[in-house]
């Protein structure tokens, strides 16, 4: 296969990918946060104590992150298919990739709110602070270095998810290795989509390192 037949393929492939990974990060963000925080605020000792639910949601997040990412795609074909119409396609690979990746990113979340410092939602509460402001003032901000970090780590995954996703009709950089790389024995096509998700991946997590970096100097600033 020449380099003009193979950059079509990889372009699509490439921005099928992306697609995938930014709408499955946003609704793991928009998933997992709140199910971090919430793993926090009711533990012992948590602003809103209450073992029984922090029992019932360590133990969902639990299974789900203990499922292999190709088996529970597969198990959720039903739910993906009610959800979207079809199982097929990048758009339906967003609904199973997010699911996969909200437990792992609200483990991720609760280790973050979990370093910030008692002493600040201490100060806050006997200002006589809510807990919605404790949330938003304290120990989001403060955690969130942290965050960007976990956030960093969840895309990374969620790309090795999306090419793992392509063997059973997700499209991207995975289908296309296996239609063309595996199937038709296209060695040169297989190392290329490797380099670019290899590329895909450094990107990723030099733009994160950045960020954190960043917020990390700003904060030292204020303090």
């Amino acid at each position: 296969m020449t380099w003009s037949e193979m950059q079509p393929l990889l372009t699509q492939g490439t921005l099928d990918t992306l697609y995938m990974v930014l709408w499955s990060t946003l609704v793991t963000v928009a998933g997992g946060l709140p199910l971090g925080v919430l793993l926090v605020l009711t533990d012992k000792g948590g602003l809103l104590q209450n073992t029984p639910v922090n029992k019932v949601v360590g133990t969902v997040v639990n299974i789900g992150r203990s499922l292999p990412f190709l088996i529970l795609l597969i198990a959720l074909i039903p739910f993906t298919t009610l959800v979207v119409g079809t199982f097929i396609g990048p758009t339906a690979m967003i609904v199973p990739l997010a699911i996969g990746a909200i437990p792992f990113f609200a483990r991720l979340v609760e280790t973050a709110v979990r370093e910030v410092d008692a002493g600040l939602v201490e100060a806050v509460q006997s200002m006589g602070g809510s807990i919605p402001v404790i949330v938003r003032k304290v120990l989001l901000p403060q955690a969130l270095p942290s965050l960007v970090s976990g956030v960093t780590t969840t895309v990374i995954v969620l790309i090795g998810y999306s090419a793992m996703a392509g063997a059973v009709g997700g499209e991207g950089l995975g289908s296309k290795a296996v239609t063309y790389g595996f199937q038709r024995f296209e060695t040169e096509f297989m190392l290329v989509t490797v380099v670019i998700l290899v590329a895909l991946v450094s990107i990723v997590q030099l733009l994160g390192d950045g960020i954190v970096r960043l917020l990390v100097r700003r904060g030292r600033a204020t303090a």
